[in-house]
């Protein structure tokens, strides 16, 4: 079973600080999502939200089609892992991983097999651990858990680039194994999109955009050829980066409808693909108005 979220008209605030503004979002259940934002661009807020960590100043969250807080049987299926966890550094990790077991769905034997395949030392205290161990215990912990709604804030920021990959694809496993809806919310964009089916892009407390991540990209694209043709083509859009190498010119636009790219055809042109990173650097640019 997988978990559907809604929220309607949502606003969080913190005293005076606004960290989120009238937020309407849908995610179906059953997909991988990525969850990104600037810093303090609201990420968190939302995913604690949907955590029931905090309650909205106004507005509905609702998980699995009920609101989410103060509504145990919906947050026991839901899991939400920080990078550092949320563990007492006096535990041993045995100990940690075996706080999972208060979720009716927390699998005890794939969290110690995961725990044996990314070399983490059960006898160690918690707080005895790198920062990159750390991160893998709190991976664990999320990936064992078994939730409908599984969500993760930057849990993989602290692990080294092989250890990334092997997380990544243990939660594509595990989610092709149990389909699920996961969320998670990196700085690594490139690095996950192979893995996402839709993009969220929170700036500045409001959802900017909510797509598939091939549609989303699909927005721009990259022009390769005779540096005057594909100045031609490119004049009046808006350029994200240029390179040039003698005659040949690589410009990378924004946004490309089916006119330009026509154009672009006709001269002669290689249109090829803009990387997630590079749109979502561009959109929540601070000199653009944003949402």
């Amino acid at each position: 079973m997988s978990f559907a979220v809604n929220l309607r008209d949502v606003t969080l605030r913190y005293g005076e600080s606004e960290a989120l503004a009238d937020v309407n979002l849908t995610l179906e259940a059953g997909k991988i999502y990525g969850l990104l934002g600037r810093n303090g661009a609201g990420k968190t807020s939302l995913l604690s939200l949907l955590a029931a960590f905090r309650r909205p100043t106004s507005g509905e969250v609702l998980v699995g089609g009920e609101p989410v807080w103060e509504n145990a049987p919906i947050v026991s299926r839901v899991a939400l892992v920080r990078e550092g966890g949320d563990f007492d550094d006096s535990d041993s990790v045995k100990s940690a991983i075996s706080t999972g077991e208060l979720r009716p769905s927390f699998d005890a034997a794939y969290a110690l097999k995961l725990a044996d395949k990314f070399e983490l030392p059960l006898k160690k205290k918690v707080r005895e651990l790198s920062r990159g161990k750390r991160s893998v215990l709190a991976a664990i912990t999320g990936l064992a858990a078994r939730a409908e709604l599984t969500m993760f804030d930057e849990v993989h920021l602290g692990m080294d680039a092989p250890t990334r990959d092997a997380f990544y694809k243990e939660l594509l496993a595990e989610y092709m194994d149990r389909p699920h809806t996961v969320v998670m919310s990196t700085h690594l964009i490139d690095e996950v999109a192979n893995y996402l089916e839709e993009v969220v892009i929170v700036d500045r407390g409001r959802v900017l955009v909510h797509d598939e991540v091939e549609a989303f990209q699909g927005r721009g694209a990259t022009l390769t050829g005779p540096a005057d043709k594909v100045d031609a083509v490119a004049a009046g859009l808006e350029v994200l980066a240029e390179q040039r190498l003698g005659g040949t010119k690589s410009a990378t636009v924004a946004a490309l409808d089916g006119e330009v790219r026509a154009r672009a055809a006709d001269a002669g042109l290689e249109i090829g693909p803009v990387g997630l990173q590079d749109l979502f650097i561009h959109l929540t640019d601070p000199e653009r108005t944003g949402a």
